[in-house]
């Protein structure tokens, strides 16, 4: 999974992990999946303007999303070598932590995050949101929670608890989706406590993916703490993983279910 569930700390904490991706941005940014673009539209059709802040863009995968849907997008992003590939990509970034990031008296008329607002501590980011946010602008964050077939998964288990990955959770032991939306209310929570947004509203977009073996092999790598994991080891975790989809039969249709904690400010 790409979510992170130390028990030991929340996601927020652990800047080593939230700053590792750029390790291979570029598997990053050929790997990882958009968004569905019903939530693109819904996102964009219930905000006030088209003024973006893009929280965590990375290599910028749903900032071009809303820029081609008309928005002008500014993106924050703590790691400068994910910023750098954004900006190959056409993009304007800044490179700091969200809660660390100076608007220097900007407003926007948008704060989204993309597979990134766990990595922000919520309530000091709910703050700044709503210090960056014209008057009833759009706060959204929202997440790809994937899950393959019941088989697979169970296979993909076994193997993360045959390999030493140094990993503090096996990432599918328990449901994605639980973890999204475990990652939802805290983000609802922060909003709440900011005192600066109305009712936080919760959408889900249901669509669906085939990956090859090597599609999905590509992917795993960019998991939240996997680039931490010793070579030798994430060469046998990769190994197991794709023996698991060769058996059954070399390629699996991927359910997503992409999950959105949205709110306009007061």
């Amino acid at each position: 999974m790409s979510h992170y569930s130390d028990p030991a700390r929340e996601s927020h904490q652990a800047r080593d992990v939230a700053e590792s991706f750029g390790s291979d941005a570029h598997r990053y940014e050929r790997s990882r999946p958009g968004y569905p673009q019903a939530m693109v539209t819904r996102i964009v059709d219930a905000s006030s303007g088209l003024d973006v802040v893009d929280v965590g863009c990375g290599t910028g995968i749903a900032a071009r999303q809303f820029r081609a849907a008309g928005c002008r997008v500014l993106g924050v992003e703590p790691d400068e070598r994910m910023a750098d590939l954004a900006r190959q990509n056409g993009l304007e970034v800044e490179v700091t932590t969200f809660e660390n990031w100076d608007p220097a008296g900007r407003t926007f008329d948008m704060v989204i995050a993309a597979q990134a607002w766990h990595w922000v501590d919520p309530v000091a980011g709910a703050a700044k949101a709503a210090q960056t946010l014209r008057r009833g602008g759009r706060f959204a964050a929202f997440w790809n929670a994937f899950q393959p077939p019941d088989r697979l998964s169970d296979a993909f288990a076994d193997v993360y608890r045959r390999v030493e990955t140094g990993l503090p959770f096996n990432p599918w032991a328990s449901s994605a989706l639980d973890g999204y939306q475990s990652m939802c209310d805290k983000a609802a929570d922060g909003l709440g406590q900011s005192g600066k947004f109305q009712e936080p509203e919760r959408w889900r977009f249901d669509w669906d993916r085939p990956y090859s073996r090597d599609e999905w092999l590509d992917q795993v790598p960019t998991f939240g703490g996997h680039s931490q994991i010793p070579p030798a080891e994430l060469e046998r975790l990769l190994a197991g993983i794709g023996e698991a989809i060769d058996l059954a039969g070399g390629s699996c249709a991927m359910g997503y279910a992409t999950v959105v904690i949205t709110a306009s400010s007061r």
